[in-house]
C-alpha cells in the first residue's frame, strides 16, 4: 500500500485528526492540501495551516497550506483550483472540518445551529462537489467523511438535536453520493471513532484536560483512513466504518498502542451503534458517549 504521489485535499487539517491523516499520507510522499481557517495561532488551540504544512514536509510529503472557509463557495472552489494547479489533480478528499455544540433545543442559539449545519453538512457537500470533477480523473478516487453511522436511535438526538442533525448530514452525503457516483468509480465512505479521540474538541468543548487520559490518539483514525484510501474505489464504497473494528479486519491487533494512558478506561464516543461490538480484547468504559 502506498499513497506516493497522490494528492489529498483535507479540510480542518491544521490540527487533530485532520493533521494526523495528512501526516500518515505524507510518510508515503503524498501531496497534501492543508485546507483550514487557522492562519494565525489561536490562544487555546494548537496549530496553523503553516505549522501543519511544515510537519507534512518534514514527514516526507509536499504541502500546500490554504486558508479555506468550507462555508464559502468561492473559498472552496478557489482552493480546489489552486490545488489542481499546484499538484495536477486531486485523488482523495477528506471532509474533516466540523463544528460542535452539545446543547438542547432551547439552549441552542440559531447562529450556532447555522454554524454546525454550514460547516458539517453544507461544508462537506460543497467540498465534495468541488472535488468531484477532478476525482473523476484519478485512478483510485476516494472521498472520506469523518462522520458517524446513520443510527436513528432517539438517544443520539435527545440531548443535542442540532449537532446530531449536522453530523448525520455528513453521513447522508455518503449514503447518497456513494450510490450516485458508484458507476464512475468514486468511493464515498464514512469513518468514526469508537472512543473519544484526544483533540482540542475533547479538551475544550467536552471534558477538559482530564478527559484526554480516557481517549485514543488521533493516529488510530489516521491509520484507518490510510487503509481506506488504499482500497479499490470501485469495490469499497458506501461503508460506515468504526475505526477499531475496521482496523481489526485489516489485521491490527495491538490497540493499546493508541491509548493516551495505558490504564485509564476508554471513553466511548457518541453515535456508535449498540450492535457494534469492540474488537476482541478491547474494553470500553462509560463516558460522554453513553
Amino acid at each position: 500500500m502506498s499513497l506516493q504521489g497522490k494528492t489529498l485535499f483535507v479540510t480542518g487539517a491544521s490540527r487533530g485528526i485532520g493533521l494526523a491523516i495528512a501526516l500518515r499520507a505524507a510518510r508515503d510522499g503524498a501531496n497534501v492540501v492543508i485546507a483550514a481557517k487557522t492562519a494565525e495561532p489561536h490562544k487555546h488551540l494548537p496549530g496553523t495551516i503553516y505549522s501543519a504544512a511544515e510537519e507534512v514536509e518534514k514527514a516526507g510529503g509536499q504541502a500546500l497550506p490554504l486558508v479555506v472557509d468550507v462555508r464559502d463557495e468561492a473559498s472552496v472552489f478557489g482552493a480546489v483550483e489552486q490545488a489542481v494547479s499546484r499538484f495536477g489533480g486531486i485523488d482523495i478528499c477528506v471532509n474533516n472540518a466540523s463544528a460542535i455544540q452539545l446543547t438542547g433545543t432551547e439552549a441552542t442559539e440559531m447562529k450556532r445551529f447555522d454554524l454546525m449545519q454550514q460547516v458539517n453538512a453544507r461544508g462537506s457537500f460543497l467540498t465534495s462537489k468541488a472535488c468531484i470533477p477532478h476525482l473523476r480523473k484519478s485512478a483510485n478516487p476516494h472521498v472520506l467523511m469523518l462522520s458517524p453511522p446513520l443510527d436513528m436511535s432517539p438517544r443520539w438526538f435527545a440531548g443535542h438535536t442540532a449537532y446530531t442533525m449536522a453530523k448525520f448530514g455528513m453521513s447522508m452525503c455518503v449514503l447518497g453520493m456513494a450510490e450516485e457516483f458508484r458507476g464512475e468509480g468514486i468511493a464515498f465512505n464514512a469513518l468514526w471513532p469508537r472512543t473519544g479521540i484526544a483533540t482540542a474538541a475533547i479538551q475544550f468543548a467536552l471534558t477538559g484536560e482530564e478527559g484526554l487520559r480516557h481517549c485514543r490518539k488521533p493516529e488510530i483514525m489516521a491509520d484507518a483512513a490510510y487503509a481506506i484510501f488504499n482500497k479499490p474505489s470501485r469495490e469499497f464504497t458506501g461503508q460506515f466504518l468504526i475505526d477499531d473494528s475496521f482496523l481489526y479486519g485489516e489485521g491490527v491487533r495491538d490497540f493499546d498502542a493508541y491509548r493516551m494512558h495505558p490504564t485509564a478506561p476508554l471513553m466511548p464516543d457518541f453515535f456508535v451503534p449498540e450492535s457494534s461490538a469492540p474488537p476482541p480484547g478491547v474494553e470500553i468504559g462509560r463516558g460522554f458517549g453513553v
